[in-house]
């Protein structure tokens, strides 16, 4: 934990890589009888979390080492062969890891491509604002009650309804009151 503080102190390498020997450090230390790659897992989400990389919160890592289970192993053995006389080669360890994290991202980022927003729902979330006000209202009471939507998108709707009769305004500028009709 030593080296590993002093390493990121000084950023002697980047993040992925000191948090893969971090964890092949732990690995290869083997201190409990059972369960020591469930909890380098879980010191892998915590040290990634440390530093900024928070897919795991959204994709299992822990399902992606499954998933690749030959792999993890091999790995691991291959790159801890020699790790208590000082003679290993992370490197296979360290490719491996990046991996995973890799994939986690590549997930993350085909899921987020499926998520889209329904046409509309912006132009409702406004409509549903002006309606729940009991009484006048600004602009800037808009924007509160509407987070995510742009100024501009609220002033298109606000137009669209003054237009419709919905709604009239009863001053100028953005400080200005809006009231509904009828």
């Amino acid at each position: 934990m030593l080296a590993y503080r002093d390493a990121v102190a000084q950023d002697r390498a980047p993040a992925l890589v000191l948090v893969a020997a971090l964890v092949l450090d732990f690995l290869c230390i083997h201190p409990f009888r059972d369960g020591n790659g469930r909890v380098g897992r879980l010191l892998s989400l915590l040290a990634l979390y440390h530093h900024g990389y928070e897919v795991g919160r959204y994709v299992s890592l822990e399902r992606l080492v499954e998933e690749s289970k030959d792999d993890y192993y091999e790995t691991l053995r291959r790159s801890s062969d020699g790790w208590h006389e000082g003679r290993h080669d992370a490197l296979p360890w360290i490719n491996y890891f990046v991996g995973v994290v890799r994939r986690a991202y590549r997930e993350f980022e085909e899921r987020a491509g499926q998520v889209k927003t329904a046409r509309g729902a912006k132009t409702a979330l406004v409509e549903a604002a002006i309606g729940a006000f009991p009484g006048d209202f600004t602009l800037v009471d808009l924007e509160r009650a509407c987070p995510g939507v742009s100024r501009d998108m609220i002033r298109r709707v606000l137009r669209d309804k003054q237009k419709a009769g919905v709604v009239t305004c009863l001053g100028r500028g953005p400080g200005a009151t809006w009231r509904r009709k009828g």
